[in-house]
């Protein structure tokens, strides 16, 4: 399997999100990355399901939706409803996480585990056979456009190693700061799928920047 590329939706132009769907359809990405936030888990807000409604009618691309906030279980019904093929919770916003992920499953999606940057991939060992992704940040969740954090790499080492001394099936991705730099140190650590947010959208030839970091 080749590297997976995800745009973030956090990082369009929301003044002209047709121009930047058909953008995403002409393109190379795999999937098309939405970041659900409610200003309580995570210090913004970013959009809603009306919202992205509108966004899954346009983008011809499986949905993985990442809800940075708390409670998300509640929300699961929705993300369904938007035809989402990944939907992402954090390890921090659920206490009872098996649960969670089950509840994920059986609404017929594929379900990803986040880890925050100061959370510890061992914490993962009793649910990496359950779930089908885990998405590592490496920046502090909230805001688009932040440094990479380097020990992300290590992590995704890390993450490599538990998944494969378990027989998980599990993919790994990763989210904040993609750039021409950091992706391929990302691939080389072991990751799958890649989240690139202004490094794509604020790019001046989007579609050639997407072609690039499949090309690694």
């Amino acid at each position: 399997m080749g590297l997976k590329i995800a745009p973030s939706l956090l990082a369009a132009n929301f003044s002209n999100l047709q121009a930047d769907m058909d953008m995403i359809n002409r393109s190379e990405a795999d999937w098309l990355h939405l970041d659900i936030m409610d200003g309580v888990f995570v210090p913004n807000i970013s959009f809603g399901f009306p919202v992205l409604t509108h966004v899954a009618k346009l983008c011809h691309k499986p949905l993985d939706v990442h809800l940075m906030i708390v409670s998300p279980e509640k929300f699961i019904p929705e993300v369904k409803a938007l035809g989402a093929y990944m939907m992402n919770v954090h390890y921090e916003a659920c206490p009872h996480l098996h649960r969670v992920i089950q509840q994920i499953k059986e609404a017929g999606m594929k379900a990803g585990v986040t880890l925050n940057p100061a959370t510890p991939v061992a914490l993962l060992a009793d649910i990496i056979r359950d779930v089908d992704m885990v998405l590592l940040m490496s920046v502090n969740p909230g805001f688009g456009g932040q440094e990479f954090i380097p020990h992300t790499l290590e992590k995704v080492r890390e993450l490599r190693a538990l998944i494969e001394r378990t027989g998980s099936s599990a993919l790994i991705e990763v989210d904040g700061g993609v750039n021409d730099e950091t992706a391929p140190q990302l691939l080389e650590a072991g990751a799958d799928v890649l989240v690139a947010g202004s490094y794509v959208f604020k790019s001046p030839t989007p579609e050639d920047t997407i072609h690039a970091l499949k090309a690694l």
